[in-house]
């Protein structure tokens, strides 16, 4: 396996405004499932974990980096837990620092822990062009296109693979879903982080 370079999650330059409204759809889109339990895979800065802490949800994280100070220091492909044992998982940017042959495995490792579903977002390669129209006393408007640009991925020392490269299409990802025993309840693209793409999977 290549070496990934350490990330520091608590440069400045970090947790810029497009970062804080993934935060956003994390929190949102786990509590939507109404969970007791949520264990967080990929603890970065625990800033959402910390959150979802305040709404009297258990909550435990697990991450490879014993830098980060989580609850349980071991790889998604792995996890020392029983069938079931949490509500939901909440795997955010994450996946894509594992190398592609790994992801299948790293699914049904989440599927088997988690008792409802998961959360899941991964990054999604490409330009996006975006429409915002606001009329007084209506809700606004947003339409996004996503333009595909294929070319080939190359290791950085963070990502193996990201969705919109050359052999990882958006479809491809779904049935990796699909074929991991997911059911998609919904994706989407953050407005206004268009790199990050939301998959809301039940079991």
């Amino acid at each position: 396996m290549k070496c990934l370079n350490k990330m520091n999650y608590f440069d400045e330059n970090y947790d810029d405004e497009k970062r804080w409204m993934s935060y956003f759809h994390q929190a949102k889109e786990v509590l939507a499932f109404k969970p007791e339990s949520i264990l967080v895979v990929g603890k970065g800065n625990g800033l959402v974990a910390e959150y979802l802490k305040l709404n009297d949800i258990k909550v435990i994280t697990i991450d490879i980096d014993e830098n980060t100070k989580p609850d349980v220091i071991a790889s998604v492909v792995k996890m020392p837990f029983r069938d079931n044992e949490f509500d939901i998982i909440l795997c955010a940017q994450v996946l894509e620092h594992l190398p592609y042959n790994d992801f299948e495995k790293s699914l049904l490792e989440i599927k088997r822990v988690a008792k409802l579903g998961a959360v899941i977002s991964l990054p999604h390669f490409g330009p996006a062009i975006k429409f915002c129209l606001k009329i007084p006393l209506l809700p606004p408007m947003r339409f996004m296109i996503k333009l595909p640009y294929p070319i080939k991925h190359k290791f950085k020392g963070e990502h193996y693979w990201e969705i919109g490269k050359r052999g990882f299409g958006a479809g491809k990802i779904k049935n990796d879903f699909k074929k991991a025993g997911f059911k998609i309840e919904k994706d989407f693209i953050v407005f206004e982080n268009p790199l990050h793409h939301f998959f809301i999977l039940n079991k």
